[in-house]
């Protein structure tokens, strides 16, 4: 059997259709490569696409339930994106309105990261 080695998606729940499309696609600037209307299930299925071939899948459903606690919650713990130049990456992100968290440094890698949330409140980190 073959390791497991490679992310083929992240799937993420989303509450607002416009909001999200409008960050992920246009603010972070992920391309979509696929976008349903499920009629079934009254929901927007968007595929986008990320440099190393995997994907982040978004499903946007009407008053999803909140995430039971912050930032702690079980399961997914945060979505990390990394950037070649960090500061250049949270200048962009504040220049769109999007708030960051100072930038600190891992204290095992040594690397530059910071934190900052999407429409839903999903942290989400860049990392040098």
């Amino acid at each position: 059997m073959k390791n497991f080695t490679t992310i083929h998606h992240v799937a993420i729940i989303a509450s607002d259709y416009k909001k999200t499309k409008q960050f992920y696609g246009e603010i972070l600037s992920l391309p979509l490569i696929r976008e349903h209307y499920r009629k079934d299930r009254n929901d927007y299925k968007l595929d986008y696409q990320l440099d190393n071939g995997a994907e982040l899948e978004i499903f946007v459903v009407e008053n999803p339930p909140k995430r039971p606690s912050f930032p702690e919650a079980s399961g997914l713990r945060h979505l990390a994106f990394k950037t070649e130049n960090i500061e250049a990456a949270v200048a962009y992100l504040e220049e769109k309105d999007v708030r960051c968290e100072p930038l600190r440094v891992d204290d095992f890698t040594e690397e530059k990261m910071t934190f900052f949330f999407d429409p839903d409140g999903l942290p989400l980190e860049l990392h040098e």
